[in-house]
């Protein structure tokens, strides 16, 4: 049994990109099918007045239709007529596969270096905490118009990214010079973000005006703008800069992770720590390195959650970092993968609200099959970063001198 598995992740561990590409495709007709089933034999047991009749019994949900919503109402139907790219569907889709580009990249980061980094959801709370109360600070020295949007913006992604960064580093520290568990310590360190920052906000930064636990908004001027004309209007909180910014970062990591000499540093350490030691990596300053690394882009996440979404920095923060950790995996950690994992993500995100308004179907049965498709099309990931991490079935593909590896490392 155990060498059927070892075989088993060994094929996973050496596929290549094509043959993921079709296991991943395979997975999401299976999740589909599974899905299906589930939502239609859902039905039997709830009432209505029209459904399919079976055998004496009233199927009451069409799993047909639950998948069209799904899919193509996060899209805002763009198969039925009058459809425009510029719809508030497509716009919450974007916006969610945004800021999961940020979380899915921070999460990758680590996970490349070799470490665990389940805190990213506390590294955009407190980004996102610094964010709101730097730039209503910084908002009424500066001033305000174009110039203030060219100031405070900038600023207040900065002060989101430092402030992820710095927390992202204490996991880190204590990985590299207490022997302590970055799992356990980012784990707790989500509950401490959240604790520290509903203090802070009570104590001092609670918006007077309102009974909702949230910071005073920030100025219109300093939210991330739109684009005249070919961009989404302001109301459907999304723009097209934010989206232009996360692609670009995106491709800045897989850069920084693919030509330089810091980012083969960290892929030799995620690889084989002691080839890189030997080979002359500072192994405690690396894991300090890529855990502020990562927290950063955590914290950028929820500077972009304040500045783009709400305006505000509120105490009920989204389990984007969550959400991030399966972005990464479905990505296979590759920076370039993560954006279109977002996108899969964002499409279910918004998809689930399509069909709570267009079908009977309850929310809690769409969250199903939603974690269905999630957990079927990640697997396959997530057992092949099983078996590099815990399987010895790389002993004869070493890393090469020069730092090069897989195609996905």
């Amino acid at each position: 049994m155990r060498a059927r598995l070892e075989r088993l992740f060994e094929r996973l561990v050496h596929a290549s990109a094509l043959e993921r590409v079709a296991i991943s495709v395979a997975a999401l007709l299976v999740a589909i099918v599974v899905g299906g089933v589930f939502v239609f034999v859902s039905g039997a047991f709830a009432s209505c007045r029209t459904g399919l009749n079976l055998a004496g019994q009233t199927f009451c949900y069409n799993p047909m239709q639950v998948y069209y919503e799904l899919f193509l109402g996060a899209l805002g139907h763009p198969l039925e007529g009058g459809w425009h790219p510029r719809n508030l569907r497509l716009a919450t889709t974007l916006q969610q596969t945004t800021l999961l580009i940020f979380a899915g990249l921070s999460v990758a980061v680590a996970f490349r270096a070799g470490l665990f980094n389940i805190g990213t959801q506390g590294q955009l709370v407190v980004g996102g905490f610094a964010t709101g109360i730097t730039v209503l600070a910084a908002a009424s020295i500066l001033p305000g118009g174009f110039l203030g949007t060219v100031l405070l913006i900038p600023i207040g992604v900065l002060a989101g990214a430092v402030a992820g960064g710095l927390y992202g580093a204490i996991p880190g520290a204590l990985k590299a010079y207490a022997d302590a568990n970055e799992v356990i310590t980012t784990i707790m360190l989500n509950f401490v973000a959240v604790g520290v920052t509903s203090t802070l906000l009570s104590w001092q930064f609670q918006d007077p005006d309102s009974a909702n636990s949230q910071t005073a908004a920030v100025p219109e001027y300093a939210t991330i703008p739109t684009i005249p004309i070919v961009g989404f209007h302001g109301r459907m909180s999304f723009s097209l800069l934010a989206l232009a910014f996360a692609i670009a970062l995106m491709v800045a990591i897989a850069w920084l992770l693919a030509a330089t000499s810091f980012g083969y540093e960290l892929r030799t350490s995620g690889i084989q720590p002691a080839a890189a030691a030997y080979g002359g990596v500072d192994e405690k300053r690396m894991v300090v390195a890529s855990m502020t690394l990562s927290g950063a882009l955590g914290g950028i996440a929820g500077a972009f959650w304040v500045l783009m979404v709400h305006g505000r920095w509120l105490e009920n923060v989204p389990p984007l970092g969550f959400d991030g950790i399966a972005v990464s995996i479905l990505a296979g950690n590759n920076p370039l993968g993560v954006g279109a994992a977002a996108f899969l993500f964002g499409i279910l995100s918004s998809g689930s609200s399509a069909v709570g308004t267009a079908t009977a179907v309850p929310p809690e049965l769409v969250g199903i099959v939603s974690g269905l498709v999630i957990l079927f099309v990640a697997m396959p990931e997530f057992f092949r970063l099983l078996g590099r991490r815990y399987l010895d079935v790389e002993t004869h593909r070493p890393v090469r001198a020069d730092g090069g590896g897989e195609a996905d490392e």
